[in-house]
């Protein structure tokens, strides 16, 4: 078994006393991350790459220091020594029927209007102590956030506005989608509760200046396998035969606007912005649905293979959508400048690798090409862009990205210059960390 897929059973706190090269000074923040910790329930092991208990990395960067902490999100499922509610693709063994699965808090982190939030798609967010990492509970916005509280692990921040915006996607009683606003302070509005005759798995969304812009692969579950006890994963079938739906919600309320296109399978976007009466969004593209499922499902087997995604860029004009391929380097967890979030951005980076593994990162200016860093680790995760300064240009600051090194069994957080993807910094951690999904950069730091 590739060794970034061991649990991590431990929590640590310490200062890391291993760095290669020199943290900036300038540098000063917090970057939480979050992914499974472990892959299992009491004995009882999981095959699904999303059902894993949720566990919280703290990287506290200051005065050329960087100090470590990990927490596991202490969910009911975290505390189970028996599995009684089924995962996304795991099913409880035995089950015959229906259940909803456990909310593991391990997809992403979200730090707005001072609560530390650990997201997972299917339910309610957790809220963390952002110094400690101790679990409050469950957050539902001051009771606002209804029924299941489904809210989608990749919230958008507005820069001009200061709102967070975010969705849940709803499979009962009638399929659709709910679209929320967050205040600055806090304070959830619920925005738009979009109905449709099927929705499918949809895990992302962007934002521009007018809209909340939505990818709706034909990406749809078989209820009845579901009904009667199978999983949500297994249960999925791609239907390329139908459209994929670019759905255009508009910020301030008002009418959906849905353009219909081939079928495409979308995993993350990047950044979506208004170019006049069009609306442009990019996005990672996965051509290969089986390949995807094998991530999914037997990633302990099948992470290493290489995969045909690539990054697109898609132009809503009209009644028509234009496609055009950005780069065909394999590549995921795409990152970019937040404060171009609603505006076209110049450069985009992204874990990637030509092998299977994600071994670099590439940085694509939008007007002049690509840039692709040297192999970094056997495994480099998402890449956090972190400005210089408030008014710094787009890519002066640097990249905040977390690897793994298979032959000593550590994980690292590596600092790049975003400009040149030079390595500035290396913090080698004691032990290693399990794969993780995605994170978030606040300049405060814990007191």
């Amino acid at each position: 078994m590739f060794g970034a897929f061991e649990p991590l059973l431990e929590e640590h706190d310490y200062a890391v006393r291993e760095i290669e090269g020199t943290v900036p000074e300038e540098l000063r923040g917090t970057l939480y991350r979050v992914g499974p910790g472990k892959w299992q329930v009491g004995s009882t092991p999981l095959d699904c790459l999303f059902d894993g208990d949720g566990m919280v990395s703290r990287f506290t960067i200051a005065d050329g220091g960087i100090t470590f902490r990990n927490r596991y999100v202490n969910t009911p499922n975290y505390r189970a020594r028996t599995m009684r509610r089924p995962g996304v693709g795991s099913p409880v063994p035995g089950q015959r029927y229906p259940l909803p699965p456990a909310n593991t808090a391990n997809t992403n982190m979200s730090f707005h209007a001072g609560d530390l939030h650990a997201l997972w798609e299917g339910g309610r967010p957790y809220r963390l102590d952002p110094d400690s990492l101790d679990t409050f509970g469950e957050h539902d916005f001051d009771g606002r956030l209804k029924g299941l509280g489904a809210w989608s692990a990749h919230p958008r921040w507005c820069p001009e506005t200061g709102e967070l915006f975010n969705f849940g996607t709803r499979f009962f009683p009638t399929p659709g989608l709910n679209c929320y606003k967050v205040s600055p302070g806090g304070e959830l509005t619920q925005l738009a509760s979009l109905r449709f005759k099927k929705i499918g798995w949809n895990h992302d969304f962007a934002l521009t200046s007018r809209h909340l812009v939505f990818v709706l692969s034909p990406m749809l579950p078989r209820l009845g396998k579901i009904m009667r006890g199978g999983s949500f994963v297994d249960a999925l079938d791609y239907r390329p035969e139908l459209p994929t739906r670019f759905v255009l919600v508009p910020r301030e309320g008002g009418k959906a606007r849905i353009v219909e296109h081939d079928a495409l399978i979308c995993t993350h976007i990047t950044n979506a912005y208004t170019d006049g009466d069009d609306t442009v969004v990019e996005l990672i593209e996965y051509p290969d649905f089986d390949r995807l499922m094998r991530d999914i499902q037997n990633f302990r087997d099948t992470f290493h293979e290489p995969r045909p995604n690539r990054l697109m860029r898609y132009r809503i004009t009209g009644s028509k959508v234009i496609a055009e391929e950005i780069t065909s380097i394999p590549c995921e967890l795409p990152q970019y400048d937040w404060r171009r979030s609603t505006l076209e951005h110049r450069y985009s980076y992204l874990s990637a690798g030509d092998s299977g593994l994600y071994d670099q990162i590439v940085k694509i200016d939008h007007r002049t090409g690509r840039t692709l860093a040297p192999r970094l680790a056997d495994l480099v995760g998402e890449p956090i862009f972190v400005p210089r300064s408030p008014d710094a240009a787009e890519d002066d600051g640097w990249l905040l990205v977390v690897t793994y090194d298979a032959a000593s069994h550590r994980s690292r957080l590596v600092i790049l210059d975003a400009r040149d993807l030079s390595t500035l910094a290396t913090a080698h951690l004691e032990h290693h960390l399990p794969f993780g999904f995605h994170g978030t950069f606040t300049r405060r730091v814990p007191s």
